[in-house]
């Protein structure tokens, strides 16, 4: 399994906005196109940032499922303009999720 992280850089004055068509429009095509949203939100620290965490059996399939989301007309002519509209900057990471630690503190 692998995880993806991506952060993005929203325009200013431009969260309300993407938060309305992630959450009314995007989430709801990810949920249809079965891909694996593993958290979202916005940042604690900059009200500007927000990230999308989602899980891929691996690069491959990764590839294959954002060629074929981010290329439909579903995509293409729904929520495309807006979001792409609302992002300033985006970064993505992708990590190997077998690798990924948690730290548990003890509560002795």
């Amino acid at each position: 399994m692998i995880t993806e992280i991506r952060i993005y850089k929203l325009k200013e004055n431009a969260a309300s906005e993407f938060h309305k068509v992630f959450a009314e429009q995007s989430l709801p095509m990810m949920k249809r196109w079965k891909v694996n949203v593993v958290d979202y939100g916005f940042s604690l620290i900059d009200k500007d940032s927000f990230y999308l965490i989602r899980s891929y059996e691996n690069i491959e399939q990764r590839k294959e499922s954002q060629e074929a989301f981010y290329g439909s007309d579903e995509w293409i002519n729904g929520p495309e303009k807006a979001i792409m509209g609302c992002i300033d900057t985006y970064n993505t990471s992708v990590v190997n999720s077998e690798k990924l630690i948690i730290n548990k503190t003890d509560s002795k």
